[in-house]
């Protein structure tokens, strides 16, 4: 599941977390509920946490790493399953906690 995309907007990045957490558990992307929390380093934005929550309980997450220019993809017991690398991104400055 790892690669390169190209997400240059918000919405095209939260898209895209969204779709890779459902694939490995068969979840529909339509009925998943995503959250997210800005993550800080010495008061400045630098990424986002995501959280999608399934049936019983399920919750994976992800974290866009935005000075990284990458996403990192975790199952719901705390194992990295996947990665994507972005050839563009939103500024993650421009993010508001």
């Amino acid at each position: 599941m790892d690669g390169v995309a190209c997400l240059p907007t918000m919405e095209e990045l939260q898209h895209h977390v969204l779709r890779k957490l459902c694939e490995p558990d068969d979840l529909d992307p339509a009925q998943t509920p995503l959250l997210q929390a800005v993550i800080t380093r010495r008061g400045i934005p630098c990424g986002l946490f995501f959280q999608a929550q399934g049936p019983r309980l399920l919750k994976i997450y992800a974290v866009w790493a935005g000075d990284e220019n990458r996403i990192l993809f975790y199952n719901c017991n705390g194992e990295r399953i996947a990665e994507t690398r972005l050839s563009e991104a939103p500024d993650p400055g421009r993010l508001t906690a």
